[in-house]
């Protein structure tokens, strides 16, 4: 079964952005629906543990062009219109921000994602930093983890959120209940 889980971590590492590819989930599942500011729809999200990690697949929808920061943050609640109720990024080793930084990444830390013109987007990404299952790394702790998308790129250094500006969309993340 070890075996199974580095094969199938290794697929999703050499291609992480390969929208075609399948990756059989081993085991839990989540699901994210972002809301902008006025309670627009305006993504989802699907996070899948695989392999000592999760799996983000992200889709956006309706949001204003260029590259926006992402991140986990540490409190599973979304008021509008600021989204400042979903508290800082999910940082449970009190590291630094930023995936370029010496003395970071926070666990939350994830890539840019980029809208099109015609205001969509799509990021695929895993991370070891995170789990959906038990321990200080759970994004299901007490009170919850959402994922908010920023208005402007991270620039991956600057603690403590990288300069990613106001936070335009954000959702909680859920489990999904097992497929029977």
């Amino acid at each position: 079964m070890n075996r199974l889980r580095g094969a199938v971590a290794a697929i999703a590492l050499l291609c992480p952005g390969c929208a075609g590819v399948a990756v059989t989930p081993l085991g839990a599942v989540a699901t994210v629906e972002l809301r902008d500011a006025g309670s627009q729809v305006v993504g989802q999200a699907t996070l899948t543990e695989v392999g000592g990690g999760v799996r983000i697949v992200l889709e956006a929808t309706g949001l204003p062009p260029g590259p926006k920061g992402v991140h986990l943050h540490a409190t599973g609640t979304c008021e509008r219109p600021a989204f400042t109720s979903a508290g800082d990024h999910f940082n449970p080793k009190n590291a630094q921000h930023g995936l370029r930084n010496p003395a970071g990444p926070h666990a939350g830390d994830l890539p840019n994602i980029t809208i099109q013109d015609d205001g969509k987007g799509r990021l695929e990404t895993f991370t070891e930093r995170v789990s959906l299952g038990g321990g200080s790394a759970s994004l299901f702790d007490d009170d919850g983890t959402a994922l908010v998308i920023h208005a402007v790129p991270d620039d991956f250094t600057t603690d403590p959120s990288g300069n990613s500006g106001a936070r335009i969309a954000c959702g909680i993340v859920e489990k999904r209940a097992p497929r029977p």
